[in-house]
């Protein structure tokens, strides 16, 4: 089994100062957040908001460990635009299908290097559960051709043993998330459905829903509440071949100091409970 972790992102400028030197450039933070910080592995998440290029996976493969690894957001194209009921007109599926198949295509340079981890589509809270959302699914699963896929849910009303077993029977991932216990939000189900174990840590900001999107992930973990998920990160880990943690509470770098912490607490758990 192989544990990778690390944090959602990695070039934010008020991690400048925080977490990284003061007078970093932007090119030099994939780098030291490699080197330095010593991570083995990134979720990237600027590829939700613009089609990446091959090229620009080719630079950062330059900047890193040929060991490194590296997981791709699925693009907004993908998961949101077409459900938004907040865009007009929307955006058709067949539109939705060929941004995923120039998805696909962009992934190759990490293909080839054997450094892809896997895919996770974040679909949103407008995404709701029925036959036409599950089609849809398989055909994304279908255009990524192979790819290792991860699913992550953001709607409570996926929370039931019906989506997890959807998930299994198509050898797809589940991606178990720790927010905030509100209403509407999915709670945490620390559940592995595929040979990709994954858990994003989102904190727990009880203004989700109300706070600028910068102030959303504004929440750094206690070592109390970090060693809480000890238990159920190694019950994941032998449930799974590769296992990915993620801290998205990326203000102000709280997420490095998290993932540092993290990676710390599970090295003593594994040797206090072998």
């Amino acid at each position: 089994m192989a544990l990778r972790l690390g944090t959602s992102g990695f070039s934010f400028v008020d991690w400048k100062g925080a977490v990284y030197p003061g007078d970093i450039k932007a090119a030099e933070m994939l780098e030291f957040y490699a080197g330095e910080l010593k991570f083995n592995s990134v979720e990237l998440n600027f590829t939700y908001y613009a089609l990446p290029s091959e090229k620009s996976f080719i630079s950062m493969q330059a900047k890193v460990p040929k060991d490194f690894i590296f997981v791709v957001k699925g693009n907004r194209g993908t998961t949101h635009d077409p459900f938004d009921p907040r865009i007009s007109p929307k955006p058709s599926i067949m539109k939705a299908y060929e941004v995923t198949r120039k998805f696909a295509l962009a992934l190759t340079p990490l293909i080839a290097q054997n450094q892809l981890g896997c895919v996770l589509l974040q679909f949103p809270y407008f995404f709701h559960p029925g036959e036409e959302s599950r089609e849809y699914i398989l055909k994304c699963r279908d255009l990524l051709h192979g790819i290792p896929l991860v699913i992550e849910f953001r709607n409570r009303e996926w929370a039931a043993p019906e989506m997890l077993k959807f998930l299994s029977a198509n050898k797809l991932g589940f991606c178990a998330v720790d927010e905030p216990k509100l209403e509407k939000l999915m709670p945490y189900m620390p559940e592995v459905t595929s040979k990709t174990g994954y858990l994003r840590f989102h904190g727990r900001n009880t203004n989700w829903f109300s706070a600028p999107l910068e102030e959303r992930y504004n929440y750094l973990y206690s070592e109390e509440e970090l060693r809480s998920f000890l238990p159920d990160i190694k019950k994941m880990a032998g449930r799974s071949q590769d296992l990915y943690l993620y801290f998205n509470n990326c203000h102000l770098g709280f997420a490095v100091r998290n993932a540092d912490s993290m990676r710390n607490l599970i090295a003593q758990y594994l040797i206090n409970n072998t």
